[in-house]
C-alpha cells in the first residue's frame, strides 16, 4: 500500500522590522553615560495577531482587522499572545538604578561581574539643577529641587567623593587586592552593564511601572527610551494599544464609584455622606481630614474627569 503523497509546507522566512532594524545594535543614549542598545528581537505585531487567531503564513486579514484585534488584546489584558514577541537589549545602567530595574524578575539577565572584571570606569553625575528633595507624603519620591547655589556645591563635593572612591579602588587593585574585595567601597552610582532579554507582555509591564511619574526619574529615563525609542519602532499597533489602555487608563474602584454616582444623584452632599460611609472621610463631624492615599487617588481621578471635589470645594 502506497502512502500519500504530503505536501512539505512552505518555507516562511524570518519575521523582520525594517524601522526596528534601523537601530539594531545602535547605542541610544540614556543620562550622561549610559546607554540602551537593541541586540536582537523575535517577532511583531503580525506575530502577536497570529498567535492570537492560532494561524499560519502571512494570513488575508486586513491591517485594520490586525489592529482592531490587537487593541482588543490589549483592552481585555490577554496577555499570552503578546509573549509571542522577545526583545534582547544590552544596558549600560548604574547601579542604584540596575538595583530597581533588577526586581523585575521575568526576564533572562546576565550582569557585568566585578569579580571576574575590573569595575567600569564611570559613574553617573548629578547635575546642579537636579538635586531632587524629599517628598512630604511619600517616603520613596521625590518633590521640587534644591536651589541652584546649594546644587552646585553637592556636584562639586560628589565628583570629589567619586574620584576619591576611585582612586581607592585602584589603588587596591595595584596591591593584589582581590576585585571581589576590592569593589566594596565602590559608590552605587557606578555604571554596570547587562544584557537583558524579555518577552513583550512582561516588558509592556515593566514600561507600565517604570513609565508612571511616580518612578524615581532616573529609571524614567530607560523606561522612555525603551519605549518611544523601540517599542514603538518595534510593534506599532500593539505600542499604540498599550499607550491608549494602559498608560492613559483611569481605573474606578467600587468606592469610587459609589462617590461619583452619588455626586451625579444628589450633589456635592450626597457625595460627602457616601464618601463617610465607604470610609474615604471621616464621620461627620470631624473638623479635619487625616490623610488618606485613597482619597488623594479618588482626588486625582475627579480631576481628571473634570469633576469637583466635594469634600474640598
Amino acid at each position: 500500500m502506497t502512502e500519500p503523497d504530503v505536501e512539505a509546507p512552505e518555507r516562511v522566512a524570518r519575521p523582520a522590522v525594517a524601522e526596528l532594524d534601523e537601530i539594531l545594535g545602535l547605542p541610544l543614549r540614556v543620562l550622561d553615560d549610559g546607554f540602551v542598545r537593541v541586540v536582537d528581537y523575535l517577532g511583531s505585531d503580525a506575530a502577536i495577531v497570529q498567535a492570537a487567531r492560532v494561524s499560519y503564513g502571512a494570513g488575508t486579514r486586513q491591517l485594520q482587522e490586525d489592529r482592531g484585534l490587537l487593541r482588543y488584546l490589549m483592552r481585555h489584558r490577554h496577555s499570552t499572545p503578546f509573549e509571542m514577541c522577545e526583545l534582547k537589549l544590552h544596558v549600560r545602567v548604574p547601579m542604584d538604578c540596575w538595583r530597581q530595574w533588577i526586581r523585575h524578575r521575568t526576564a533572562n539577565v546576565n550582569e557585568y561581574s566585578t569579580r571576574y572584571s575590573v569595575a567600569i570606569d564611570a559613574m553617573y553625575h548629578t547635575s546642579a539643577d537636579n538635586w531632587r528633595l524629599q517628598a512630604n507624603h511619600n517616603r520613596q519620591g521625590s518633590a521640587g529641587v534644591l536651589d541652584a547655589a546649594a546644587g552646585e556645591t553637592l556636584s562639586r563635593r560628589e565628583l570629589e567623593l567619586q574620584q576619591q572612591a576611585r582612586e581607592v579602588y585602584q589603588e587596591r587593585l595595584a596591591h593584589g587586592v582581590a576585585r571581589e574585595l576590592a569593589r566594596k567601597d565602590l559608590p552605587l552610582s557606578t555604571y554596570t552593564e547587562a544584557y537583558w532579554k524579555i518577552d513583550l507582555h512582561n516588558l509592556l509591564h515593566f514600561l507600565a511601572l517604570r513609565l508612571d511619574g511616580h518612578a524615581q526619574q532616573e529609571i524614567r529615563s530607560y523606561a522612555q527610551t525603551i519605549g518611544h525609542e523601540i517599542v514603538r519602532r518595534w510593534c506599532p499597533l500593539t505600542w499604540e494599544a498599550f499607550v491608549d489602555y494602559r498608560l492613559h487608563r483611569l481605573e474606578l474602584t467600587r468606592r469610587d464609584l459609589e462617590v461619583v454616582r452619588a455626586f451625579h444623584a444628589g450633589g456635592k452632599a450626597a457625595a460627602i455622606v457616601r464618601a463617610q460611609e465607604v470610609e474615604l472621610l471621616p464621620p461627620a463631624g470631624t473638623t479635619s481630614y487625616p490623610r488618606n492615599r485613597e482619597r488623594d487617588e479618588l482626588e486625582q481621578k475627579l480631576t481628571l474627569l473634570g469633576l469637583p471635589v466635594p469634600w474640598r470645594e
